[in-house]
């Protein structure tokens, strides 16, 4: 069964950090492009960051630029979000999605991917 699974959300407060993981079961997360997209109430939902199949390269969004980072362990066939100097505005439900062979992730809308995740909650709050 194709599976993905994030978890490592929870309540922290502005300034704090947070690593959110993405585990696959399935499926050769290696050769998937991954990303990470969040939805917050009342507003659509938009993608975070994104790494390429064998992680060729990695995208932003300008408003976590400098305080993201997406990786990937490939012996635990997993993805990560290390989010920094988070801000009360990064509090939503983060989503992994991941879509096979394609290596220029910026490229990739959002209806591409073909699994996702069931999603877990940041809230950043004092």
């Amino acid at each position: 069964q194709l599976q993905l699974v994030e978890s490592g959300g929870g309540l922290v407060q502005p300034g704090g950090s947070l690593t959110l993981s993405c585990a696959a079961s399935g499926l050769i997360l290696e050769y998937y492009a991954v990303g990470w997209f969040r939805q917050a109430p009342g507003k659509e939902r938009e993608v975070v960051s994104c790494i390429s199949t064998r992680g060729g390269s990695t995208n932003y969004a300008d408003s976590v630029k400098g305080r993201f980072t997406i990786s990937r362990d490939n012996a635990k066939n997993t993805v990560y979000l290390q989010m920094n100097s988070l801000k009360p505005e990064d509090t939503a439900i983060y989503y992994c999605a991941a879509e096979p062979n394609y290596y220029y992730c910026a490229g990739l809308p959002t209806s591409e991917y073909d699994y996702w995740g069931q999603g877990t909650q940041v809230t950043v709050s004092s």
